[in-house]
């Protein structure tokens, strides 16, 4: 007999500073940013014994480097964890860290464990190029480097063509589907600089940060106080020349690292700590690939019909930010969301992207802004490269 899920909290939730592509972070390997936050999270809750962490899930979308060999179960062996705490990598590409919280948390409602820990990691600065073996040996031609920073690679040739444009290009059709301007995108950035700017002057994010040893680094990386419309009106567009999508209003390349603890009723008394939130619905949508910017629409309604609630009911909303034209898109898409309550302390346009961290990164933001106004439900969401998206309610 299937007993009655339990329920499932999170108890606590850091991340690193961001820093940007070839920045402050780029020295540090990312198995090692992984092992950072997980340290940090277990030190932060002096009661929580190690050995009893069911399980640490990572999400991590590139794995083709230094993070190759399950980062899960070397950040708890770097993090110096009991060799007993196992570990897994998961991979949904943008959604990793979101997987990872997801698939913890489902873990713990079905009784498989009664603590686990969730996150993600990402170093784009050391993703390295990758050389395919050829198909005999000896070749005589050139052989062909690939990058795996970001993007598609070695794509198969049955997949078809408009599946596999640059996920800038996707950027651009999901604008032009729903009108959405340069000037729009622009404006939107520049807000997303602003209020991650004064998020940080104004303490808000002391809460949920933790350094990165050796490394002095007291902020995200990619925050532009300096900004400003003309500035931004005056980049180029980055991937078609008569497009809206510029390095100005797209999320940057980004390394760090995010980790979520998380329990049930028994987990949270032994751990003795008041939760941030409680996860109380997710939800995973799949689209057309070059559309992927708008895969948060189907994914959001889906959460909210199972959290049986709507989205007049939000508090706070991290709708991570791919690029600007594709969070106008969705937003344009659910005229029921409050675009006042997106992304209240700036997005990943400002913050940084690195692939596997963010949704560790926007569930974490999400449970840390909850906290703070000592009730009400939260959003967290996400697009996905190749057509699909996560979301996740939390209430507190």
């Amino acid at each position: 007999m299937i007993e009655r899920p339990r329920d499932v909290y999170i108890v606590d939730a850091v991340r690193t500073p961001f820093g940007r592509y070839g920045g402050a972070l780029s020295g540090v390997r990312p198995d090692d940013l992984a092992a950072g936050v997980l340290r940090a999270l277990v030190d932060r809750s002096p009661n929580l014994d190690p050995a009893s962490i069911g399980d640490v899930l990572f999400g991590n979308a590139n794995g083709a480097g230094e993070d190759n060999r399950d980062v899960a179960r070397m950040a708890v062996l770097l993090a110096g964890l009991p060799v007993s705490v196992p570990g897994a990598a998961v991979n949904r590409l943008c959604g990793s860290g979101m997987e990872a919280v997801i698939q913890a948390a489902r873990a713990i409602a079905l009784g498989d464990a009664s603590i686990a820990v969730a996150g993600g990691v990402e170093s784009m600065s050391r993703a390295p190029w990758v050389l395919p073996k050829p198909e005999r040996a000896f070749p005589a031609k050139d052989q062909q480097l690939y990058s795996t920073t970001l993007g598609w690679r070695m794509v198969n040739p049955r997949m078809p063509s408009e599946w596999t444009i640059p996920l800038g290009e996707s950027g651009e059709l999901v604008g032009a589907k729903h009108g959405i301007t340069r000037e729009a995108q622009d404006a939107f950035a520049l807000a997303s600089h602003q209020n991650a700017a004064r998020a940080w002057r104004e303490g808000l994010y002391d809460g949920e940060i933790v350094p990165v040893e050796g490394v002095t680094l007291p902020r995200d990386e990619g925050i532009r106080d300096n900004t400003s419309l003309e500035a931004l009106a005056a980049l180029k567009p980055a991937f078609i020349a008569d497009g809206t999508v510029t390095p100005g209003n797209a999320s940057p390349l980004n390394d760090g690292a995010a980790a979520l603890l998380l329990a049930d009723a028994d987990g949270l008394a032994a751990i003795g700590r008041e939760p941030l939130a409680r996860v109380r619905a997710a939800a995973v949508a799949g689209i057309e690939p070059q559309y992927f910017g708008l895969g948060p629409v189907d994914a959001i309604r889906k959460v909210l019909k199972k959290a049986g609630t709507d989205a007049a009911d939000l508090h706070t909303v991290e709708l991570n930010e791919a690029y600007a034209s594709q969070v106008l898109a969705c937003l344009a898409a659910l005229p029921e969301l409050d675009p006042s309550i997106v992304n209240p302390r700036g997005g990943a346009i400002a913050i940084g992207h690195p692939l596997g961290a963010s949704g560790a990164r926007i569930t974490g933001a999400v449970a840390h802004q909850l906290a703070s106004a000592g009730s009400g439900t939260g959003l967290a969401a996400l697009c996905i490269g190749v057509g699909q998206a996560l979301a996740l309610i939390l209430e507190r």
